[in-house]
């Protein structure tokens, strides 16, 4: 049998077997492209965990900085610093929590910001902790200052 018989026999076989499978291609794919597809982000409504640890942590850490401000704007009051470290560590306690919430919710997030994982929260719950630390530390010094 020559090559020009086999070419000529078989073309319209494979072209057969070809089209069918693409004919049977665009009709299957027909249906699984008229599906939605399925969204990254998640919605507005939806709290998942990553936005709760978010959350808690940026509200921990701005109490430890209200905490930490009262300390030292009014040492005689009740959390000053002098009437000895309560309040210093009570803001330095809360900005610890918040800066390991937020960045425990910022390295296991999964996607980018504005995604729904709770990364911007994160961030945030990260530079108010930081906030919150530094002025307990510098609140705790100087109940340490007055004490000693």
């Amino acid at each position: 049998m020559s090559v020009r018989r086999t070419l000529a026999t078989g073309a319209p076989v494979l072209a057969t077997v070809l089209g069918g499978a693409l004919l049977r291609g665009l009709v299957l794919a027909a249906p699984a492209s008229a599906a939605p597809a399925p969204d990254l982000a998640a919605s507005v409504t939806t709290f998942s965990a990553g936005r709760l640890g978010a959350s808690t942590g940026a509200v921990l850490g701005l109490a430890g900085l209200l905490v930490a401000w009262r300390a030292t704007a009014r040492p005689a009051g009740r959390l000053g610093a002098a009437t000895g470290p309560l309040g210093a560590v009570l803001a330095l306690a809360a900005g610890v929590a918040a800066v390991v919430l937020g960045g425990l919710v910022a390295a296991t997030a999964d996607a980018g910001l504005g995604t729904g994982n709770g990364r911007g929260g994160a961030y945030v719950a990260l530079l108010v902790g930081l906030a919150a630390t530094a002025l307990g530390g510098r609140a705790l010094a100087r109940s340490r200052r007055r004490a000693g």
